[in-house]
């Protein structure tokens, strides 16, 4: 499974991040980055992040 970040979407907000930290972190310039996009071993904080992203800026495919 992959996390797919939809970039022009995403705002900073940073909930992601809060969720999945070992997934993704925001940069000095507020730009969501991903450290990991293909989750196969432990999907559940990526769907986390999905589900508090305000902006619908991420998605598993």
């Amino acid at each position: 499974m992959k996390i797919v970040l939809d970039r022009p979407r995403c705002e900073g907000h940073g909930l992601c991040e809060d969720v999945a930290p070992q997934l993704m972190h925001l940069d000095e310039d507020g730009e969501l980055v991903l450290d990991i996009e293909t989750v196969d071993n432990d999907v559940e904080p990526a769907k986390a992040a999905v589900r508090v992203c305000p902006v619908a800026a991420l998605r598993l495919a």
